[in-house]
This record gives structure tokens, sequence and C-alpha cells, in this order.
């Protein structure tokens, strides 16, 4: 029941190129930046993310894009990445986008044994019917673009109504970063950091958390708890430093007065 490893370095040892990763965080919080650095340092390649976002530029799932570590990105939005960007439009990235509430949900069935589920967001749109530019080639062109999906008509309150099938997602390895866990992999995330990663948890057939404090089985609430345990399979403790470092997307600050 142990679940705690010596090292994120030994963590991540077992994670392949080509593998699927989904990734916690949402902008620069609650990212599991200690995990990324081990996963670069491994030297793993060819790799997709199911991510709301890739990070920014040198930071986040950023540093796996800057080293040219990432295939494909499953995401909701990407603007504050430059380097993502110019490998999208350039061909070396391909991209899947996907709206928010959606990839939450894809995340959530596939942890959940889901297989698929209909939702009305996309219908009418390149999101149901196709086309979206997944890939381009090196002159600009479109060399992969969506396919359609298959649509369905519900009766509801209002009347008959058009959904999408979305398929869920399971990843080989999911991605997370913890306030608190204890040595059972039972996790507390605090405030914003709630975001993507209990779904990433979720969805992760083998899942890798690393936590800021870590705690004995029992010292957590049990209706504090966010991901029990039975999601996670490995327990990275940070160290003070690490735990410490986190970055801030955007400072705004005004004048004393």
């Amino acid at each position: 029941m142990d679940k705690v490893v010596a090292s994120a370095a030994e963590a991540v040892a077992d994670i392949g190129s080509g593998a699927r990763l989904s990734v916690g965080g949402f902008g620069l919080c609650g990212v599991p930046s200690v995990l990324i650095e081990a996963l670069l340092a491994q030297g793993a390649d060819d790799l997709e993310a199911v991510s709301n976002n890739c990070g920014v530029d040198e930071w986040g799932l950023g540093r796996l894009l800057m080293a040219g570590r990432l295939r494909r990105m499953v995401s909701s939005y990407v603007g504050e990445n430059k380097e993502f960007a110019r490998q999208y439009l350039s061909g070396e990235l391909e991209v899947e986008l996907t709206p928010q509430g959606t990839l939450a949900e894809r995340m959530r069935a596939g942890g959940s044994g889901i297989p698929a589920f209909y939702t009305a967001t996309g219908v009418g749109t390149q999101i149901a019917e196709g086309g979206l530019p997944w890939r381009y080639d090196a002159d600009g062109g479109v060399a992969l673009a969506s396919p359609p999906k298959e649509t369905r008509v519900f009766a509801t309150a209002e009347g008959d109504r058009e959904y999408v099938l979305e398929e869920s997602i399971v990843a080989d390895f999911g991605l997370v970063r913890a306030w608190r866990g204890d040595r059972h992999g039972n996790l507390v995330y605090r405030d914003s950091a709630q975001n993507f990663n209990p779904l990433a948890a979720m969805c992760g057939r083998t899942t890798i958390a690393e936590v800021e404090e870590l705690v004995e089985p029992g010292d957590l609430d049990p209706a504090s708890i966010h991901t029990p345990g039975v999601y996670v399979q490995r327990v990275v403790a940070l160290t003070p430093e690490q735990a410490a470092d986190k970055r801030i997307e955007k400072k705004t600050v005004k004048e004393r007065g």
C-alpha cells in the first residue's frame, strides 16, 4: 500500500517514447513541474500530452515542447506559448483543440470506464462536422484534419436537440501535483489547483503524483480528499524548495498610493 517512490526520476523511469500522458494544471497553477523536469531528463520523446494547455515557453509542458519531445497535444487553450504556435503552424506539432468542458468530461469519462458520451457543445461547428486543422504541412496547408463525428437527436424538455458523440480519454500515464498526499495515494489539491488535476489522475492507467506535503495514512480528513488513492500508483514527496517553486503567469501591480 505504500506508494511512495524515492525520486521523481524513479517515478517516470518507465515512461517510454510514444506514450500518452494526461497532465494536470491550468495555466501555471497546479502544474506537476518536478515530474515534467524528470521526464525531460529521462529522454522519452514522441509524446502525446492531454492537458488544458501547454504551459508557457520554458515552463510546465513548455519545457518538453521546447525540447521537441511532444508529437501531439490535446488541449483547450494554447494562447500563451509562442513556441507552441510556431511548431503547430510549421507542421512540427499535431494539435487537437477541444472545448474545455468537453475535454474535462472526456478525461472524467475515461477514468470512470465510460467509452463515450453525447454533448450539445460543438454541434453545428467543425468540432462535430470535421475539418479542424490537426496538423499543417511545411507550406501551411492542412496535412491532417479532424474527422466528422457521430451526431444524434434527443428529445429534451425544450424539444428535439442535436448532440455530438465524444470519445473518452485514457492515458498511459497521469502526472499531477497535489498540496497534500498520504502514502496510500490519497490526494488533496489546494484552491485553484483543483483544476484538471483530479481528471488527469482519473484517466491515467498509471498515475504519478508529486505532493508538496506527504502525510501518514489517516492524517487526511476523508471528507477533504479530492482524488482517492485507488487512482494513484506512485507518490513523490517534494522538497520544501520544490514545493515553493511556483510561477506566476501574469503579474499585475499598481504603484503605492
